[in-house]
């Protein structure tokens, strides 16, 4: 092997940002369920940020925003 360690990793880190961002891995990535874009926010994270948004207005005395 040639190299020294961390030009070992950086031609390594370049593989992978290479093949992470072919477009054969992201038609793969669209089929799983996992890595599929929801149309809409669900109702639960929706009331979490709701209830952030009202602990930082709480917090600065502002005007919660909608």
């Amino acid at each position: 092997m040639s190299g020294t360690n961390s030009e070992r990793r950086a031609r390594l880190a370049n593989d992978i940002r290479r093949q992470v961002s072919s477009e054969a891995t992201k038609r793969l990535l669209r089929t799983l369920p996992v890595f599929r874009l929801e149309k809409e926010v669900p109702k639960r994270l929706t009331d979490l940020l709701d209830r952030l948004d009202g602990a930082e207005a709480e917090k600065v005395g502002g005007v919660r925003r909608r």
